[in-house]
């Protein structure tokens, strides 16, 4: 597979593998699905994978860190984040998560975007996933707590890396705004940008992609098909976009960009990863998947060659900018 540097040379492979299924995201993964994910990415090619204590209360970084432990630590990169830690709470351990992850609530996530907060956060995490060092480390949705994350919170990266631990620092959100104000307030080098810059929705190209092109921030795309709506050749009616039911003016525009790329003999989803890897500030899209025939089915979509002129159509029909063709 092939890869894209960041500036200061970490390659990242152009297709890497989100994490958040191995934390049972929405309902439970098993190990032989675990092991599959990992096991069929790697074969794939897959040498970036992302993680972050936030999925599954530490599970995720757990099983992903255990499946690491036997490959030569030089031939993959991994990226957790920070913001969120983890604290014991054996008086909700039986409850379920109540953010999105089927595990038991055992520990409860604090927002801390503080220096203290961010080394115990990295401390806990190098102790969950028994790695040595992380490559990337994001500062996690930050969007409620800017203030201090843009400040004290990314000083405290910058410090790790300026000592070694890490290799590149900047954040993770879903908003494109905050992450071009954080390009623009510190020394970063990288930014995970998840839904805003898909086919149907490309905001992150009208600042955040131009500012971090010109600043030598890589930009890692999540989200490039929206949760939901563009993962299937053809959306279903109950589909969701942003995690919230798909409106009907939305899946009408996923149909009609449908219908040119089955035109062009290549599904939704092909071009819905494509999109995001033809901008050169993209170095990698991040795919989640839970086992075997997902991680299969996005290393095949990521593998489909898509005609050019499928992107004038496209354009020439209004559902997707002239910049973006």
């Amino acid at each position: 597979m092939r890869t894209r540097a960041l500036r200061h040379g970490t390659l990242l492979t152009e297709i890497g593998l989100g994490a958040a299924q191995l934390g049972n995201l929405y309902r439970e993964t098993t190990e032989a699905e675990v092991d599959e994910s990992v096991d069929t990415a790697w074969d794939g090619g897959v040498r970036y994978f992302d993680t972050a204590p936030h999925y599954g209360l530490g599970l995720s970084e757990r099983r992903l860190g255990a499946r690491l432990a036997s490959r030569p630590r030089d031939e993959f990169v991994i990226s957790t984040k920070v913001g969120r830690v983890l604290e014991p709470s054996p008086e909700t351990a039986h409850l379920r998560d109540d953010d999105g992850f089927d595990v038991p609530r055992d520990v409860v996530r604090r927002w801390d975007f503080s220096r203290d907060g961010i080394l115990r956060s990295v401390e806990d995490s190098l102790r969950r996933t028994g790695l040595d060092r992380f490559d990337i480390l994001y500062l996690h949705d930050p969007d409620d707590h800017f203030a201090q994350a843009s400040t004290e919170g990314i000083g405290a990266l910058i410090e790790l890396r300026e000592q070694g631990v890490v290799s590149a620092v900047g954040a993770g959100m879903n908003a494109a705004d905050p992450l071009a104000e954080l390009i623009r307030r510190a020394d970063i080098d990288v930014v995970m940008c998840a839904g805003r810059y898909t086919l149907l929705d490309d905001s992150a190209a009208a600042e955040l992609l131009p500012l971090a092109q010109e600043r030598g921030v890589g930009v890692v795309a999540a989200g490039v098909f929206n949760s939901g709506l563009l993962s299937a050749p053809r959306p279903p009616a109950d589909a969701t976009y942003d995690y919230q039911p798909a409106p009907p003016e939305l899946i009408a525009r996923a149909n009609a960009i449908a219908d040119i790329s089955e035109r062009h003999g290549v599904t939704l989803p092909d071009v819905a990863v494509a999109f995001a890897l033809r901008h050169p500030a993209v170095v990698s899209v991040v795919l989640g998947a839970r086992g075997r025939r997902q991680v299969t089915q996005n290393l095949d979509r990521a593998a489909t060659p898509i005609p050019d002129d499928l992107w004038r159509d496209l354009a020439e029909a209004d559902l997707i900018s002239k910049e973006d063709a």
